[in-house]
């Protein structure tokens, strides 16, 4: 039995999920006897191939100018080949903006089941079992595939931790390209790239982040004098960039920016889902919060339950003397 995983590649970077897919895939191959395939498609991905060892059983390569851009035209050609000679039991894909318009039409085109954004995923008896969260995070939606010969599946990003492969072994297969012509109807055209926030919050090992509890953009000012008695920088939930207090560049969340900070202190942020997959992994989560049901308490690792606007000030002045001693 195999599995697929399609490596995700963007100006010369392999995005994290791929590393997060491989590694869950590498736990659960012990347990139901599986090898790993990191499916590798581009036209210069030699530099991909030593961060993949290890990572996989088998690094599959295919090689094609027309491969150089993501196109899901192409990568669904070159995919649906591959599956249908190789016969995966499970294929996955980053539930990203690649993911997201690759997957529907390839299960199509395969005629496979086809489930999106997992939060996790087991194989029983040859059957695919997933996790979807559903109501905002609130529930954990457990479902069964029905049994088919291949399976495909899109997995949201931060939902398992990426490990460091224990050696770097790895086969590397190269293929020719089943690529005849280039697609008329949908085309490559250029990266635009988001405006440039004026700080990097994924680069922070200290951000203190706010969220509705904050109330007005008139209180940000306390924040920011804990932020700097602290030496990090400030992020944000979505609902504060929505209203325009802070930019785009410092949302945290599955519509912002994935961060793993040594330290998250979470200030008036409720922790809806979408939140809590951009800063699970960090170090070190503190969340004060006066809802004492606020599921972003399960997640932290200490917690307050109080009005912020009674802890902040006394904590900032608590860590400037303990600096100033």
């Amino acid at each position: 039995m195999n599995i697929f995983v399609l490596v995700e590649h963007r100006q010369g970077e392999i995005r994290d999920i791929t590393f997060e897919m491989l590694s869950k895939c590498k736990e659960i191959s012990k347990d139901i006897n599986v090898k790993t395939t990191a499916v590798l498609l581009g036209n210069d991905v030699e530099q991909f191939l030593d961060p993949l060892k290890g990572y996989a059983d088998t690094i599959v390569c295919c090689r094609d100018e027309k491969l150089e851009y993501f196109n899901s035209r192409t990568y669904q050609m070159v995919l649906s080949h591959l599956i249908n000679e190789n016969k995966p039991l499970l294929t996955l894909i980053g539930h990203t903006s690649y993911g997201i318009d690759l997957a529907p039409g390839l299960a199509i085109k395969l005629q496979i089941p086809l489930a999106t954004d997992c939060a996790d995923f087991s194989v029983e008896d040859d059957q695919l079992r997933i996790v979807r969260q559903m109501y905002g995070g609130k529930v954990n939606a457990r479902a069964t595939l029905k049994k088919a010969e291949s399976y495909l599946i899109t997995i949201r990003p931060a939902s398992f931790e990426a490990k460091e492969p224990e050696t770097k072994d790895s086969e590397v297969i190269n293929l020719e390209s089943s690529l005849k012509e280039e697609p008329i109807d949908k085309r490559f055209i250029k990266y635009v790239e988001p405006e440039v926030s004026d700080v990097d919050i994924t680069a922070s090992d200290i951000l203190v982040s706010i969220g509705r509890g904050i109330k007005e953009d008139k209180n940000i000012p306390i924040i920011e004098e804990l932020t700097t008695a602290l030496g990090g920088v400030i992020s944000c939930s979505r609902p504060i960039v929505d209203k325009g207090w802070l930019d785009k560049g410092r949302q945290v969340g599955t519509s912002g920016k994935t961060v793993k900070p040594k330290l998250y202190l979470a200030l008036g942020i409720s922790g809806a889902f979408q939140h809590i997959a951009g800063m699970k992994d960090s170090d070190l989560v503190i969340a004060i919060n006066k809802d004492a049901n606020a599921p972003i308490f399960g997640v932290a690792d200490f917690g307050i339950v109080d009005d912020l606007f009674k802890v902040v000030p006394e904590l900032s002045q608590k860590i400037k003397e303990m600096k100033g001693a």
